[in-house]
């Protein structure tokens, strides 16, 4: 299945809301939401974000159709060096190898049009889709940040 990114709008809070109000998908992230996520909760998120100075957040987008189907993003961009993130909503879409070819994309234009050296990323240690992807897609294990956070480097 074709993988694009193309840069997160406003539009895609009326897919997203929706995904972070599903506390399975939220299991490893550490960052589940507090409360019920409604349609203005998420559009006020989006337009932070998009407003972000030291971030690039992308949608997932897959098919034909290009369908939204999750987020991917860079941020905390400083000294040739950013955090990923990969967020897949539609749980359709798990284990399709949909999060490598986004992953792949991502970390391509972090060295092609960002000029970044570096990318690293925090998962939960049970996590083990996630960390098995990670290391497919050429990060390495740098070291445990907690007793279940564990932080993997890209150098690009």
């Amino acid at each position: 299945m074709k993988v694009v990114l193309r840069p997160l709008k406003e539009l895609d809070a009326y897919s997203s809301y929706h995904w972070r109000n599903d506390h399975r998908i939220w299991a490893y992230t550490g960052k589940a939401p507090s409360k019920n996520i409604n349609l203005e909760d998420e559009l006020a998120w989006i337009r932070t974000v998009l407003a972000g100075q030291n971030e690039k957040r992308f949608a997932i987008c897959v098919g034909k159709s290009a369908k939204y189907i999750g987020n991917v993003q860079l941020t905390n961009i400083a000294a040739n060096q950013a955090e990923f993130h990969i967020f897949i909503g539609d749980k359709s879409m798990h284990g399709l190898g949909i999060g490598s070819q986004a992953t792949v994309l991502l970390l391509n234009y972090s060295k092609i049009f960002l000029g970044l050296n570096e990318i690293y990323l925090y998962v939960h240690k049970d996590n083990i889709p996630a960390i098995n992807l990670y290391k497919k897609c050429g990060f390495l294990f740098f070291g445990y940040i907690t007793e279940n956070i564990l932080k993997f480097i890209c150098k690009l």
